[in-house]
């Protein structure tokens, strides 16, 4: 199976070439086989195109830009579906190939896989082993360490009743005020943390925002000059 991407190597618009070359360098990262077809110097390329995206893939004017992305004669999408596939891990699945092992799509499929099945994958180790215990249920191995706990509190109680009983409530308020404090802490970490993580965000957003609205204005440009050299 061969990709096919379809560019414009003439293009005069900005936000379309750094498209393609978003594009094109994603690919030769992953190492993944395509070939480049210009529809700029080559007429058969653009019709071969035009014809083949689908049309409720097309804009309003029927006339899509590039990048334009093919598996052999399947349309697989334009720039904003390859862009979201990145996003999401999932470039394979948009170009229609199987995701190489190891890869992180490979191990969302086989987790998602695992989920369906009712068998949830184990999470490996740091040095690639299994923890086994994950297979025994909570109680039966703390069974025997819970209840050797429980039998040496009851010795101790007996063994210091009547002895250091005021001591023993001044050291418990002590240990609950300190926990009470390390979890005022805790929280206000916790409530600084998201109050960051929020602005953050918003700020992220308000940039994507500005770099669509600039996008698409040269986009437009960009299919006027089009659509003029066309009707001469």
């Amino acid at each position: 199976m061969v990709i096919k991407v379809f560019l414009a190597s003439s293009s005069g618009s900005t936000a379309i070439k750094k498209k393609q070359q978003d594009v094109v360098g994603f690919l030769e990262a992953l190492k993944v086989d395509y070939t480049q077809l210009d529809i700029a110097c080559n007429e058969e390329n653009r019709m071969w195109m035009r014809q083949n995206v689908p049309v409720d893939k097309k804009p309003t004017n029927g006339i899509p830009l590039p990048p334009q992305i093919f598996n052999e004669d399947s349309y697989c999408g334009d720039y904003d579906t390859f862009f979201d596939a990145k996003e999401d891990n999932s470039v394979y699945a948009f170009l229609g190939l199987p995701p190489p092992p190891g890869s992180k799509e490979a191990e969302q499929a086989a987790k998602v896989l695992g989920v369906e099945n009712g068998t949830p994958a184990e999470e490996p180790k740091a040095d690639g082993s299994v923890d086994a215990s994950a297979e025994v249920p909570v109680e039966e191995r703390n069974g025997d360490a819970h209840g050797e706990e429980e039998q040496a509190a009851d010795e101790e109680e007996v063994e210091g009743e009547g002895e250091g009983g005021e001591e023993e409530d001044v050291a418990d308020e002590e240990t609950a005020g300190d926990e009470a404090l390390a979890e005022e802490e805790e929280e206000a970490v916790e409530e600084t943390d998201e109050a960051n993580a929020q602005e953050e965000d918003e700020q992220e957003e308000a940039d994507e925002d500005r770099e669509e609205e600039d996008l698409q204005s040269e986009e437009e440009e960009e299919l006027r000059q089009l659509e003029e050299e066309e009707a001469e």
